[in-house]
């Protein structure tokens, strides 16, 4: 029953936030025709925002499904993607994002992969994107420092705040990884409340299967790390996955025609932004993302565009991940009814 209420009030915090959206697109003063401001951007840039979206998806899937063939499981290309875009929507949907990383698992489960292996490739993946996260935003920061400051002045506590939190996950989850032995405290420890206020019954039962899936881990994440190859492709993969995702500015920007900022500024802004707003806990980073483009972008978009940006940007950077990630669970849905249904027609006995 909780879990049903905490899906609804996120249901209804997405739908408030795009309600807010579209009043600031089309309650704009300056601007007298906003549908027609949206008519008339350049079908071009508007194509290369969707190719944006497409390389994001696809430098992280190909990332994933390298991952998966080196611990032996030759998934298909598809299958994986699938994986990850059903991952992407629980991310986009939960607080803070937190659904998304058991969701890929539990989706690699169901395809064989044992959840200790499939854990260790989804916690590979966020050490990477966390890791060029931090090191992007902070070169980017650097190369453009008088500029930001001079943007963001009394706001640049909130990239601090952010880059911290960003990258403070790297060594936590490093040291979870190396510590086995404070994981496996911490896990017993969890289990012995959870058998107290009897959400769990068979304790010992319940024990084993964690320090079985530990033990996975464990070994899973220690081989990845001692392949130094493996980890500079999985950085490689993620620049290449957060720069498309951050890179959408630019389209948007070029999309309404306007000029004077140059796409290394743009890039920047982006990047620190997506930094700043990443920890708020709320589905999608709402509140945060709109209120930090309209603050970060307010001097790139002029004539009272702004708000038809922040419509355009947020829809190439979240609505569609939403959009095609409810398509794509609808459909792995229908796919595993259908192998049910086969499965249980052919062990029905011939009459």
């Amino acid at each position: 029953m909780k879990q049903n209420v905490k899906k609804l009030l996120s249901v209804l915090f997405i739908v408030l936030s795009i309600g807010v959206v579209f009043f600031i697109a089309f309650s704009n003063t300056e601007l007298k025709d906003a549908w027609a401001a949206l008519g008339s951007l350049d079908a071009g840039w508007i194509a290369g925002l969707f190719l944006c979206w497409a390389a994001y998806v696809f430098f992280d899937t190909v990332a994933t499904w390298q991952c998966l063939r080196r611990q032996g499981f030759r998934l298909k290309l598809y299958k994986v993607l699938i994986i990850n875009l059903v991952g992407l929507y629980y991310s986009n949907i939960t607080p803070g994002a937190s659904g998304g990383q058991p969701m890929q698992v539990n989706s690699m489960r169901k395809a064989g992969i044992p959840v200790g292996i499939g854990t260790s490739v989804v916690t590979m993946r966020l050490i990477s994107n966390q890791f060029m996260v931090s090191v992007l935003s902070l070169v980017f920061f650097l190369l453009n420092r008088s500029f930001v400051y001079d943007q963001l002045y009394g706001a640049i506590w909130f990239v601090r705040v952010g880059w911290l939190f960003n990258f403070s996950v790297v060594p936590l989850v490093l040291l979870a990884a190396f510590r086995k032995d404070w994981v496996q405290k911490l896990a017993s420890w969890l289990i012995g409340l959870l058998v107290k206020i009897r959400i769990i019954r068979d304790r010992e039962k319940m024990q084993e299967r964690t320090d079985a899936v530990l033990e996975t881990y464990h070994t899973a994440v220690l081989g990845l790390l001692r392949s130094p190859g493996q980890i500079l492709i999985h950085c490689f993969y993620s620049a290449l996955s957060v720069l498309a995702l951050t890179g959408a500015i630019v389209f948007v920007y070029h999309a309404f025609d306007m000029s004077g900022m140059p796409w290394y500024r743009l890039l920047t802004l982006s990047l620190l932004l997506f930094v700043s707003a990443s920890y708020t806990p709320l589905p999608g980073a709402g509140g945060a993302q709109e209120g930090g483009f309209l603050f970060y972008f307010r001097n790139a978009f002029t004539g009272g565009t702004i708000g038809l940006a922040l419509l355009t940007w947020r829809f190439f950077t979240y609505y569609i991940a939403l959009f095609v990630g409810m398509i794509t669970l609808l459909l792995e849905k229908v796919t595993l009814r259908k192998q049910v249904r086969r499965a249980a027609s052919d062990e029905s006995p011939e009459e």
